[in-house]
């Protein structure tokens, strides 16, 4: 199962950019762990989006995992909607990664 991880901001940018490369680093491990497929900022700066691989037994555990571990989270600084995805074409190529 795969899921959307939208990311908003809740302080300004200068509060975002004070806790970044923490945010930055737990998304490194939830890489590191298959969790995390990318990542990015939107454009304009208001927030930014994770394409998450989840187990199909356990998808609520494991996007609340990933929301309550996120130092955006910890800090106040942001909100996450956690969507999961059920991809149809492209499926193949993210099951590849």
């Amino acid at each position: 199962m795969y899921a959307i991880a939208l990311i908003r901001y809740r302080q300004p940018l200068e509060r975002v950019q004070q806790v970044v490369d923490r945010h930055r680093a737990y998304c490194k491990v939830l890489q590191d762990k298959g969790i995390l497929l990318a990542s990015g900022p939107f454009d304009p700066r208001s927030g930014g989006a994770l394409l998450l691989r989840v187990p199909d037994d356990a998808v609520q555990a494991t996007l609340d995992q990933v929301r309550d571990g996120d130092p955006y989270v910890l800090e106040g600084i942001a909100q996450y909607e956690l969507l999961p995805w059920a991809p149809a074409l492209g499926k193949d190529k993210l099951d590849s990664l």
